[in-house]
């Protein structure tokens, strides 16, 4: 069948197909989703290399991350170069328009991984991300809470933050900033912020990376601010049974949200009735500057330097070993 999208008609194969068999989520359902949601969802994608996590059988059979555009990629729809830690290149897609969310359901994405950067400029990113991850232990409410202090923080050095859920037990902010300084920079402000948040919660905050020290905390994973690691896009599906949402919050509905409530059923009614929570994020644009000297601070005062990078990335300058603490001790 076709389905029409800002102008453009995109074909939809095997519409019948069951995504989400609790619910009985069709592939149908899926694609009719983005198309209620295509102008948010693309808010958050515009411009952007974005990697697809495709469910070709639905959520219960097998996945995988599509980081090369596809052979069949339409000449309409953008792509950009990206370089991965590895120093290899691939040609990711780069949404410009509605028609390219629902084309890309068509192949059975169900959630967008874009990068925090351009095609204008791959290696500069426009995103501060902070991603607030309950460990075993602890649930949403737990990182609602880390996140009104988060709020704070960020006001303190001129930001602020937009904040949505994970889809599901986590949330994450998103600080929009000027492209003017590179990953490794933009990822100390987030492992900066992280300090200082543990600092201000140091019984249910942690930034620890190795899982063995984190304990019953919400982890700060600075590391999603590393070059290759994305962050499931605003509205993006996300492929748990009840078909949750990576949905936009305004700060004062946090206490109240419950992530279940933000499902592909219900997601577009909300936006049609309240609008978009992010809708106004792309018009700002703020300064790393107030925190690299937070960052710049701890290292001096507090002796707090370089934080363990994921397993794929070279060896960074000053990085400490990338051995797990207790593997440590018996060596």
């Amino acid at each position: 069948m076709e389905l029409e999208v800002g102008g453009r008609t995109v074909r939809l194969s095997n519409p019948g197909k069951v995504y989400y068999p609790g619910p009985g989520h069709t592939k149908l359902d899926v694609a009719q989703y983005y198309v209620a949601v295509a102008d948010a969802a693309l808010g958050a994608l515009r411009d952007r290399p974005t990697t697809l996590q495709r469910f070709p059988d639905g959520v219960e059979g097998e996945f995988f991350y599509q980081k090369r555009a596809p052979k069949n990629t339409p000449d309409w729809l953008p792509t950009a170069r990206i370089a991965f830690p590895s120093g290899r290149f691939a040609d990711e897609i780069c949404p410009t328009e509605p028609a390219a969310v629902l084309w890309a359901a068509n192949l059975g994405c169900l959630t967008f991984h874009p990068w925090p950067v351009r095609r204008a400029d791959t290696d500069r990113p426009d995103e501060l991300r902070l991603d607030l991850d309950p460990q075993p232990g602890t649930d949403f409410h737990d990182a609602v809470r880390a996140a009104h202090q988060l709020r704070e923080l960020l006001g303190e050095h001129g930001l602020r933050g937009w904040p949505k859920t994970s889809g599901g037990r986590g949330l994450h902010v998103f600080v929009p900033v000027r492209p003017e300084w590179t990953f490794q920079e933009v990822r100390r402000c987030a492992i900066a912020l992280g300090r200082e948040l543990e600092r201000r919660m140091p019984e249910h905050v942690t930034i620890a990376w190795w899982k063995e020290e984190r304990g019953q905390k919400l982890f700060v994973d600075y590391n999603q601010m590393a070059r290759d690691r994305t962050i499931a896009s605003a509205y993006s599906l996300r492929a748990w049974p009840e078909a949750t949402v990576s949905t936009p919050l305004r700060w004062e509905e946090l206490d109240d949200a419950e992530p279940g409530d933000f499902t592909l059923r219900t997601v577009p009614g909300r936006l049609a009735e309240h609008g978009d929570p992010w809708a106004e994020l792309a018009e700002h644009s703020f300064g790393l500057e107030s925190v690299l000297e937070l960052s710049e601070r701890q290292e001096r005062d507090e002796g707090l330097g370089e934080l363990p990078y994921p397993p794929d990335h070279p060896k960074m300058p000053g990085e400490p070993a990338r051995v797990q603490p207790s593997r440590a001790k018996q060596k």
